[in-house]
């Protein structure tokens, strides 16, 4: 739950000390690109460390689980950003 809320807290500075709107299916694609690698990784090296039939089972479940995390993580930190970029054109508006 900390972790979680630490990537929101990131998303929304992100958003706010970065000038202009962001590119948000840029860093969905991107999350989603990293989370691919990032699962077949581990999963390789899941499958090579616990040999057998339960290492191929825990690497190809752990190599999807890694990339829903990731992804998963990736939507916070996009929701994040949203919301910085609305606080900083919130902050831009002038005040009548």
């Amino acid at each position: 739950m900390w972790f979680e809320l630490l990537i929101l807290v990131i998303g929304i500075a992100f958003g706010f000390f970065h000038q202009g709107k962001e590119d948000y299916w840029g860093l969905l694609k991107t999350g989603a690109i990293v989370g691919i690698v990032l699962g077949v990784i581990f999963g390789i090296v899941a499958s090579l460390f616990i040999p057998g039939a339960l290492g191929l089972g825990i690497g190809i479940g752990g190599a999807v689980g890694i990339f829903i995390a990731i992804v998963l993580l990736v939507i916070i930190f996009i929701v994040g950003a949203f919301i910085g970029d609305w606080l900083e054109g919130m902050q831009k508006k002038p005040s009548s």
